[in-house]
């Protein structure tokens, strides 16, 4: 393999893995206040409300993409904004890349954060409350200790969400060499243009990395 093979061999996989740790970074931080009040809280439109969250999980992913480029392109008030303030447009960009990873693996990471959080029992954070524990301490010392294995898993299933994302991806961020082409847009155009010795390399990577995240979430599932 030569080294302009090499380079384009590694460049993917380096976007990918850049654009799949920011995305689930990102979608890690929002997702638990979220699944904390959605898991503890009752109010009206609660069920619809879910209903909207868990939506990109079941939507094709061009459908979500062409969603975002609506929302996100030049002629909504939401991108002229975001062009305004950053002096360039977000869609093609990497943070398009990262925006599409992140609205599709929401549902995952937000689905397993809740089951963490309901998965403690009333009974031991009442009974931290009536020793005089304040509302943090109950949930730094009681609710995420015992339901940490939870947010182990989703993490890792969001960043393993994150990196495998191809439709919503190369409708918002395109497939950009060198820019916002991650494995999964390299795998594409390389099926394409008859590239199998670049596509099976990929695939090999794809797997082997994916393979091992959830190894890493099986493996914590059944520290209990």
């Amino acid at each position: 393999m030569t080294n302009f093979e090499l380079e384009s061999f590694i460049t993917p996989i380096i976007i990918s893995l850049k654009v799949a740790f920011t995305a689930s970074i990102v979608v890690f931080l929002f997702s638990i206040p979220v699944a904390f009040i959605m898991a503890r809280r009752r109010f009206p439109g609660k069920a619809l409300l879910e209903t909207v969250f868990m939506l990109p999980l079941v939507l094709p992913p061009t459908v979500v993409g062409f969603l975002l480029l609506i929302v996100l392109g030049r002629n909504s008030w939401v991108g002229q904004a975001i062009e305004w303030i950053f002096h360039q447009p977000v869609v093609f960009t990497w943070w398009a890349a990262v925006i599409a990873a992140v609205v599709v693996s929401f549902p995952l990471v937000y689905q397993t954060l809740k089951s963490g959080f309901s998965s403690v029992e009333n009974e031991i954070e009442n009974a931290a409350r009536n020793s005089g524990a304040s509302e943090w301490q109950v949930i730094r010392f009681i609710t995420i200790p015992l339901s940490f294995k939870f947010f182990v898993s989703a993490y890792i299933l969001g960043f393993a969400r994150g990196l495998g994302e191809f439709g919503a991806t190369i409708m918002i961020a395109g497939n950009i060499p060198n820019k916002t082409q991650t494995i999964s847009t390299a795998i594409f155009l390389a099926t394409e243009t008859g590239d199998t010795t670049l596509v099976w390399l990929w695939i090999f990577s794809i797997v082997l990395i994916s393979f091992i995240m959830l190894w890493i979430v099986n493996r914590s599932n059944k520290k209990d």
